[in-house]
């Protein structure tokens, strides 16, 4: 889902009101049991932005108790933490033995874990992050020690965090894909800092810890600087204060080197975009120049090199194009490949 998804029972007042939040959390964010003894007047709105690494939601509704059993989390577990921001209500959560009531706070929770929870207080409105477990560079164990603790957001870290996730759910839905992309890296990094300094000081962290947050740091650095034409190992080591030497091995574990990791993730974005009907009529060097190749040769070689096909043919299979040279304008293809 990219952009900003947004339903409210206000636009579509129905009779089965309560019914279309219970579906659209169970689908949008997690399979959970809801009941509420407001089900005949329930009042809710949802809203959903999607930031690439971690997605953010809003949610507004009347009083509701939940419930997420072991057959719910086998039922659908997206492996995620869940960081809710209270800005109005309360909430009673619990979970791993930890039970809180959070009002105006922040909360931890973990998908693959059974929880129950209650919004009360009338009108509960709450921004929910979800972040993939794989995604947040800091120890599980350590992490798990946070699950329904509350913790203050009117203060250091918590405040900035929560200020910056309400300016995003309200500046976010102006934003372009590659904005939001940005704006989710930015996102991870704030939370992570906030829950390192809630675990105490994120020097005391196991170094495998703190190694993985570095190079989830250089991935999502060289994700949002693809288009650099300058981008390459020496300018990521530069950038994050490290000798190359100790870049390569934080990178002697990974499925590949970081040369070749950023030139798979510019054929990648490459490829999306000669998939995409809206640039059909976009010359294939822009696009190869816009992901930080430095020619239309040096694109067509390496992208035959890894996929099999020019990025033409690519383009008219993935549009669905006759194969026939005459699909493709002067100019549009691959230089030194047959037309």
């Amino acid at each position: 889902m990219c952009g900003l998804l947004e339903a409210s029972t206000a636009a579509a007042a129905r009779e089965d009101r309560f019914d279309w939040f219970c579906q659209t959390v169970s689908s949008e964010v997690m399979p959970v049991m809801l009941s509420s003894r407001h089900a005949a007047d329930f009042r809710a709105s949802f809203t959903y932005l999607d930031l690439g690494d971690v997605q953010l939601s809003a949610l507004t509704c009347s009083p509701l108790l939940s419930r997420r059993t072991p057959s719910h989390v086998r039922r659908g577990d997206p492996e995620h933490l869940q960081l809710a921001l209270v800005t109005q209500g309360s909430v009673r959560i619990s979970q791993r033995g930890n039970e809180s009531m959070v009002a105006g706070g922040l909360v931890l929770t973990d998908t693959s874990r059974p929880s129950e929870g209650a919004c009360t207080g009338g009108q509960t409105e709450t921004l929910v992050m979800q972040i993939p477990r794989q995604a947040l560079a800091l120890n599980s164990d350590r992490v798990d020690r946070l699950l329904a603790q509350s913790m203050a957001a009117d203060a250091a870290s918590g405040a900035i965090l929560a200020d910056f996730l309400q300016t995003l759910l309200t500046r976010g839905p102006h934003c372009r894909p590659e904005e939001l992309r940005a704006m989710g890296s930015v996102t991870l990094d704030l939370t992570t800092a906030f829950l390192a300094q809630q675990l105490g000081d994120p020097g005391q962290a196991p170094a495998e810890a703190r190694a993985q947050q570095a190079l989830q740091r250089v991935y999502r650095f060289i994700d949002n600087n693809l288009g650099d034409p300058d981008l390459t190992p020496q300018t990521v080591a530069d950038r994050h204060g490290f000798s190359l030497r100790t870049l390569y091995n934080l990178f002697a574990d990974q499925p590949l080197s970081v040369a070749a990791h950023i030139r798979q993730r510019r054929l990648e974005r490459a490829a999306a975009d000669l998939a995409r009907p809206e640039l059909d009529r976009q010359p294939v060097q822009t696009i190869a120049l816009r992901w930080g190749f430095s020619s239309n040769a040096a694109f067509g070689r390496a992208f035959r090199e890894v996929y099999g096909i020019t990025p033409s043919e690519h383009r008219r299979a993935a549009l669905g194009h006759p194969g026939g040279v005459g699909q493709e304008r002067p100019g549009l293809g691959d230089p030194g490949m047959p037309r």
